[in-house]
């Protein structure tokens, strides 16, 4: 039997807007911290104060998305089940009014809940949820190479526990939290931070805090071929992995403790082309080259890579551009070749890759050397390249404020143009100088160019990902 003075220690449950708020493909379902994969969902809530685990399947998990000009309407619907005969069915619909900043490149999204009910039955007792106030608003910031999110909630809720002998009681949640989030062509991440108190009709207080944290990335992995007498030795896949980690850090009248639980996906793997470059085969950026190569981001039709003649901006334009995976287009049905605007008078548009270039031009990645021309066969100089990378990374505004300067004893040799990008790619470890000098208007060769963007992608893959789940999670809070 469940005693009447044994009050529902229960977990504010509404979904959460996705990482990105004009996206419907969140994988974290909710403020609770629960979790999912493919198969199954899971999440903990605290009745007569220890944890009861409720999970369901994915066929019971329905979710339906509308967009309507700037409007978003979510509906979620779950029913869920625990070990010891409980059942918690729930229903959600939010809708969020999204305000698109496209001079600026951000947009926000602020929701409120339309509907929502929630009801769990255990044993002799019905809790449901009375009385629901939610307050949550996003702001993402859109740059070329990742979209970043922050957000903030705020709720209440009021639940009644009815017992079948008449009584009842009520127990209040107070809720506040923060996520953050990235995503982009290479991975993304989310992590949410929710703190709750529990106000009790003893004048009891509890408190239970939720971290829950979704990645997902594509790696690339080196895989040798099993036949030795092979046309080719061996090449790169990518693998695609995601999981999300949970867990709750409780303090309640009758019971304190930490629970701790993960959801993996089953991963993809994805083969890719072999290169067969004949001018690499003991060079020291060959690693780099040959991913570069297999991702598509070099397309050299010939069979030499030439790896120590100069980079050209051209060409390097190109690269970041596909490297960080912006989307062009191609000319659609026209018949024309490419419908692509002239943008630059040194630079025709029948060129290969061309849509790239605008691309990038118009994502504010790169410049020209002057207003109408571009120097596409110009080499690429450190400067240069560390300019571009920033910008594609959309970090220039975490420079210092104007009139700083570098580290480096030739600063005085940096142009102003480039001297936020030099700052910041040193920053994160993507270009260093050499015994204290950056050299800006050293010239860069196509392998140094290589191995430049393969850090550019390991940033993508591996530093946005700890920062976002590892330095969150066990250090920030």
């Amino acid at each position: 039997m469940l005693k009447k003075q044994g009050f529902v220690f229960l977990l504010m449950a509404f979904l959460l807007i996705l990482v990105n708020p004009m996206k419907s493909s969140a994988e974290i379902v909710d403020l609770t911290g629960g979790i999912k994969n493919e198969y199954t969902y899971e999440e903990y809530v605290f009745i007569l104060g220890q944890p009861m685990h409720f999970t369901a399947k994915s066929k019971d998990i329905k979710v339906t998305v509308s967009e309507k000009k700037d409007k978003i309407t979510e509906t979620y619907k779950i029913k869920m089940n625990s070990t010891n005969g409980a059942t918690l069915d729930r229903t959600v619909t939010y809708t969020y009014n999204v305000s698109n900043y496209d001079a600026i490149g951000q947009s926000t999204a602020t929701g409120e809940v339309t509907k929502y009910s929630e009801k769990i039955k255990y044993q002799d007792a019905t809790i449901e949820l009375k009385d629901y106030q939610m307050s949550k608003s996003h702001i993402t910031d859109k740059r070329p190479a990742s979209d970043y999110t922050s957000g903030n909630s705020v709720v209440r809720k009021t639940y009644e526990i009815k017992y079948k002998g008449g009584q009842t009681q009520n127990v209040i949640v107070h809720g506040s939290g923060k996520d953050a989030s990235y995503e982009n062509f290479w991975g993304a991440a989310e992590t949410q931070i929710m703190e709750y108190t529990f106000e009790y009709p003893n004048d009891t207080v509890g408190t239970v805090t939720s971290r829950v944290s979704y990645t997902k990335s594509r790696t690339l992995n080196y895989e040798e071929n099993l036949g030795s007498l092979a046309s080719f030795e061996g090449g790169y896949a990518v693998n695609s992995e995601s999981d999300t980690i949970s867990q709750y850090v409780y303090d309640l009248p009758k019971e304190s403790g930490t629970i701790e639980f993960n959801a993996e996906y089953m991963p993809k793997v994805e083969r890719l082309i072999v290169p067969k470059f004949r001018d690499l085969s003991a060079h020291w950026a060959k690693p780099s080259i040959d991913k570069l190569y297999s991702l598509g981001i070099f397309d050299d039709k010939a069979n030499f890579f030439s790896p120590n003649t100069p980079m050209s901006r051209y060409d390097f334009a190109v690269a970041i551009g596909k490297a960080i995976d912006l989307r062009v287009e191609v000319g659609g049905t026209t018949k024309k070749k490419n419908s692509a605007p002239t943008i630059f008078k040194d630079v025709k548009r029948t060129r290969p890759n061309y849509e790239y270039l605008v691309a990038a031009y118009n994502k504010g990645v790169v410049n020209g050397v002057n207003a109408t021309t571009f120097n596409p066969e110009g080499n690429l100089t450190r400067q240069q390249a560390a300019a571009m990378i920033v910008r594609a990374l959309g970090m220039e505004g975490r420079a210092p404020d104007p009139g700083y300067t570098t580290s480096y004893k030739d600063d005085h040799k940096i142009l102003n143009y480039a001297r936020d990008g030099v700052y910041v790619i040193t920053q994160l470890g993507i270009m260093n100088g050499s015994q204290g000098y950056f050299n800006p208007s050293g010239t860069l060769t196509r392998a140094q160019a290589a191995a430049i963007i393969e850090r550019v992608l390991e940033y993508l893959e591996n530093d946005l990902k700890q920062n976002y789940r590892d330095d969150i999670l066990f250090f920030e809070y």
